[in-house]
């Protein structure tokens, strides 16, 4: 491909989000129409088609544009390009998808209900532009690009995720918006730390002189932490089972399956791996990131397990899927020599982890309004992304080979066997998942089935296949990734039927003591609750004090107003002497001088 053309598509992939973005707000403007016009049409589907196919077509380049900012560069090397053809294909099926899922607000605001249309206009402005900072930051090499992308992303999500606007919609809506302000505040700080420090423009720059800084390690701590956020690390997740559940299904299949994988990117984009001076000062950094990914992948695993909704369910999937992607890289910095290794295993891991958690959340909605199949029918189609990210089949068959390989050579074969014992934790998360959806596929048949034509399960059903045939249509990226040879089969599966044991001892267990077990059931969002009700008992405390204080700075402040006022009016009364005092200066003078006159007289006398 020439460079022009590599170019115009850059540009093309950059741009035309944003200008269906602008082109919503122009098309209200502009019609003149009595029925509301449904801005979802085929057009705005297509926000993501120039990326995706400038991830198929462009292979490696840059672009650099002074003019931008400090200066833009813009790069397609091999690990984006896997990054980007994965999430552009996610935001095209699901944004095809939500036209589908959204048809309810169409009729509601053709039929004149307003806060359904705002709804609607809301959605149609905000998906596109959460798009443009997606993939900005996934083509970004300059770092005021990379951020600008990664902020835009950040906080037009939140529009997505209060779409219905109920009471859990806003809940989850503030969770997501506090700890995103917490994590976009810790990662300005280490990207202006570090860049100020090196003087550094690029992120390639700013990684390998990291090593170089005094107080590089700590820079890197508020990255990790920084981008964490957004990767769901163990203690930092909390909004995700919050804002999952309550934001439209196409939203929470983009906002699992690509937007998190910015928090990965983050971390490749700005941590030195890989780089053999990094030292033992980064392996710390590596053993913490160990052991918070670890603790992330079981604990969330324990926790997802307990809940009722399946988006719940699959949030807590994310965070332990996450974990053990946290795992990889904290690898990569304890063991630098090993990181060209596992690199490609961490992108293909994050492009399986992404179609096929994209692939599950679509499916909930496909599982609340399911199309004329069978009933058996749909639930193998509904099992078949589960299987695969629990790395029985298709492209998590494949992964997880790949992950153990590259371990196996590293010599951490210690390691193997944690990450094997919380896939164990994924299968019981799906199995509870599929529990979960089947309940509710229930009672949706009654209400009725889509025709199969629709925009909902064609649009599931291409992203399932994709999900599952990804190590099939890799090699077009130029990435061929390895599949199991028979032997390691038992091995590969063993966590999988050792999940499938404890899920239906779980499941035994519940119906022999419901209550028992519903007392236990610890709620979504897990911390979220005792610190938001800590902080309620701490402002409950200090409130008090605080209104003591307000009375005291009120009465200073009254008595500062009170001496100005006294102040004032004696100025007043100063200027208003000094002003009697020009009006009859010619009298007074002239009596001063009269007694002068007559005191010298009387003195000679």
């Amino acid at each position: 491909m020439s460079r022009e053309i590599f170019a115009m598509l850059m540009i093309a992939a950059l741009l035309w989000p944003l200008v269906l973005v602008l082109r919503q707000p122009l098309m209200t403007a502009l019609s003149v129409r009595d029925e509301v016009r449904f801005p979802l049409d085929p057009l705005w589907a297509t926000a993501p088609l120039p990326a995706l196919l400038l991830a198929l077509l462009g292979g490696e380049g840059s672009l650099t544009l002074s003019a931008w900012l400090l200066g833009g560069v813009w790069v397609l090397d091999e690990p984006r390009r896997v990054l980007l053809a994965f999430t552009a294909l996610l935001w095209l099926l699901a944004g095809w998808y939500a036209r589908g899922y959204l048809a309810g607000e169409r009729d509601r605001a053709n039929a004149g209900n307003g806060a359904s249309a705002a709804r609607l206009m809301r959605f149609a402005i905000f998906w596109p532009l959460t798009l443009s900072g997606n993939l900005l930051l996934l083509l970004a090499e300059d770092i005021a690009s990379f951020y600008l992308g990664f902020a835009v992303m950040t906080f037009a999500a939140y529009g997505l995720v209060i779409h219905s606007g109920t009471r859990d919609a806003l809940t989850g809506g503030r969770a997501y918006l506090i700890m995103a302000v917490l994590g976009e505040g810790l990662i300005l700080g280490g990207l202006l730390w570090g860049a100020g420090s090196l003087g550094a423009l690029t992120l390639g720059e700013f990684r390998e002189g990291l090593v170089n800084l005094e107080h590089g390690v700590w820079i890197g701590v508020l990255l990790w932490l920084g981008f964490g956020v957004k990767a769901g690390v163990a203690g930092l997740h909390l909004w995700l089972p919050l804002a999952h559940p309550v934001a439209p299904t196409p939203a929470s299949a983009v906002l699992s399956g690509a937007m998190v994988k910015a928090g990965l990117v983050g971390w490749m984009a700005t941590l030195p791996l890989g780089l053999v001076e990094a030292g033992a000062a980064f392996a710390w950094l590596g053993h913490a990131m160990l052991a918070v990914g670890l603790a992330g992948a079981f604990g969330a695993a324990l926790v997802g397990v307990c809940q009722r909704h399946p988006k719940a369910v699959l949030a807590y999937s994310s965070v332990s899927q996450l974990g053990m992607l946290a795992v990889l890289v904290g690898v990569g910095l304890t063991t630098p020599a090993l990181w060209p290794t596992l690199a490609p295993v961490v992108v293909l891991f994050a492009a399986h982890h992404g179609l096929t958690k994209g692939a599950l959340f679509l499916g909930v909605g496909i599982g609340e309004h399911p199309p004329r199949l069978p009933a058996w029918v749909l639930a193998l189609l509904l099992a078949l992304p589960a299987l695969s990210l629990a790395g029985v089949l298709g492209s998590g068959l494949v992964t997880k080979w790949a992950f153990k390989a590259a371990l196996y050579e590293g010599g951490h074969s210690g390691l193997v066997t944690w990450l094997s014992l919380a896939a164990v934790g994924t299968t019981a998360l799906m199995a509870r998942t599929l529990w979960c959806q089947w309940q509710g596929e229930r009672q949706a048949r009654r209400d009725g089935l889509m025709p199969l034509s629709a925009p909902m399960p064609i649009a599931w059903l291409l992203l399932v296949a994709s999900a599952l045939s990804l190590p099939l249509w890799l090699p077009v990226l130029a990435v061929v990734p390895a599949w199991p040879p028979s032997t390691e089969l038992a091995g590969l599966w063993w966590p999988a039927l050792l999940g499938v044991a404890l899920a239906l001892l779980a499941g035994w267990l519940t119906h022999r003591r419901p209550l028992r077990m519903a007392r236990r059931r610890p709620p979504a969002g897990d911390l979220w609750w005792p610190l938001s009700r800590g902080m309620g008992h701490l402002w409950g405390g200090t409130r008090p004090w605080l209104v003591r204080l307000a009375a005291w700075k009120a009465a200073w402040v009254a008595w500062w107003v009170a001496l100005e006022r006294s102040g004032t009016s004696a100025l007043d009364a100063l200027g208003e002497s000094e002003a009697w005092l020009r009006r009859h200066a010619a009298v007074l003078m002239m009596a001063v001088a009269v007694g002068l006159a007559l005191a010298l007289l009387f003195s000679t006398a």
